[in-house]
């Protein structure tokens, strides 16, 4: 039952760090964006990559 919870928790912990982070990359300034290479539409895709790996 300790690692049921264990993993849910871990899965809801990583959900929040994917919805934050992708956020942020949405989010940031034009400037800050392009003078880091990043694309808005691939916000997602870089958070996910990010948080879950791969």
């Amino acid at each position: 039952m300790t690692a049921l919870i264990n993993s849910v928790l871990t899965a809801a912990l990583k959900r929040r760090a994917y919805l934050r982070t992708a956020y942020a990359l949405e989010n940031l300034p034009r400037e800050v964006a392009l003078d880091l290479d990043i694309y808005a539409g691939d916000a997602q895709k870089m958070a996910r990559q990010a948080v879950y790996g791969g």
